[in-house]
């Protein structure tokens, strides 16, 4: 994807908010969703974030419905002229931006809803960091097993209960047995965590039985979204031989409601992960010369937390870790070509999970599991208290950018959830 007027750093907003110092929609930016204003009844409808502002699609005579599949079925070459479209009105070379107020709505007066009706979901492990770090933990002599270098792992998840950021997260119930147990009990995790993750949307989708190039695989992606995959480890741990993640999973995902897509990440793409000199060179289909050289994406992600006393004593929530998509083993374009290998058909709204984002230094790590080395090393909050994993009233809050030298930053919103007690 070549930069093109769109992403030019000087262009400007006649939306002010989109040209304040830090904001995370500027006009290079242009993400996508759904929303509708709070305490309307109608059909929800598609917008883009601009500033503090969401723009109404019917200003382009796009009337997407309360989904946005329609529009990411239809391709690039009509994704890129939207942007361009939308840039346009949105600059302040557009006179006649007066006639664009009745299309404005504040995002603080809107619900923001889930941006895609999604029909699969799966999720990849494409972290090598976290791979090694998790598996250290539980095969200290063998943290990565053979296959890891030479396949995208990954499993299908549970698309009914991916839900769009500030949903509550109610703690699952499930099968645990810990170490001195003769058999298993049933009840609440109490090893509750999240993971840091991205989400890649598909828009064009591919036929049964019709594989897709790893050169041609970012074509299906329409964008990209914050994505928590939160996670009962103690349920997980009772469960996953041997057919790997299933209700420790699948009780609840969140996503955020923008999608970035990827004419906007076009300025922060670099090159795919560095494989150690003795690494295995991926297979045929899963490698291509381009997507070594740019195959990458520099996005950071954050993780903050704040506690129910946190809130009661007008505490900000703590960052707790920050790291890059640029630390991916495995590329997008593998990612997308590897789940269609095979043959499988993937469709406009599906959603292709990341795998757990983490780097190599302590505050890099995705998710609790590896900051606290499985609940032994708790967090100290400011607060004073302790979290080996995530306890009832916690916010936890996922966050993402990029930002280049000589580029606009931009930034992806929010995926949020707050933890609510298990059903009795």
């Amino acid at each position: 994807m070549k930069l093109d007027e769109t992403h030019d750093p000087s262009l400007q907003s006649w939306v002010e908010s989109a040209n304040a110092e830090g904001a995370e929609f500027p006009i290079q930016n242009l993400p996508f969703g759904i929303f509708r204003r709070k305490g309307e009844r109608t059909t929800p409808r598609g917008g883009v974030a601009i500033g503090e502002q969401i723009l109404d699609l019917a200003a382009l005579g796009i009337r997407t419905g309360p989904t946005l599949n329609a529009l990411a079925a239809q391709g690039r070459p009509v994704w890129r002229g939207v942007r361009r479209e939308l840039s346009k009105l949105l600059s302040t070379k557009n006179k006649g931006y007066k006639k664009l107020g009745e299309f404005l709505v504040p995002m603080k007066d809107a619900d923001l809803l889930r941006p895609v009706s999604i029909g699969d979901y799966s999720d990849f492990y494409t972290g090598i960091h976290h791979a090694s770090n998790i598996g250290s933990m539980l095969r200290p002599d063998n943290p990565l097993l053979p296959n890891y270098k030479w396949v995208p792992i990954g499993y299908h998840g549970r698309a009914s209960s991916i839900v769009v950021s500030g949903t509550p997260i109610t703690r699952p119930k499930g099968q645990t047995k810990s170490i001195g147990q003769q058999q298993p009990s049933f009840g609440p995790s109490k090893r509750l965590d999240y993971e840091a993750e991205l989400g890649l949307v598909i828009g064009l989708g591919n036929r049964l039985g019709r594989p897709v190039a790893v050169k041609d695989a970012l074509e299906h992606v329409f964008g990209v979204v914050l994505l928590n995959d939160w996670s009962a480890r103690d349920i997980q741990a009772w469960e996953y031989q041997p057919l790997g993640p299933f209700l420790a999973k699948s009780f609840a995902t969140t996503l955020s409601p923008w999608i970035v897509t990827l004419e906007a990440l076009a300025p922060f793409r670099c090159p795919a992960f560095e494989r150690a000199p003795d690494d295995p060179k991926p297979l045929p289909y899963l490698f291509g010369e381009a997507d070594q050289r740019a195959g990458g994406f520099a996005i950071e992600v954050e993780m903050h937390l704040r506690s129910t006393k946190m809130r009661q004593d007008k505490m900000a929530p703590v960052r707790l870790s920050r790291g890059s998509f640029r630390d991916s083993y495995w590329t997008a374009a593998q990612i997308v070509a590897h789940q269609a290998s095979n043959g499988c058909n993937l469709q406009a709204g599906d959603l292709l999970g990341s795998g757990t984002i983490s780097g190599t230094t302590p505050d890099s790590v995705g998710s609790m599991m590896e900051l606290t080395a499985a609940g032994k090393n708790p967090l100290k909050l400011p607060t004073g208290e302790a979290r080996g994993f995530l306890e009832d009233g916690d916010d936890v809050i996922e966050r993402g950018r990029c930002a280049r030298e000589g580029c606009k930053t931009i930034g992806f919103g929010e995926a949020a959830g707050r933890i609510a007690p298990c059903v009795s």
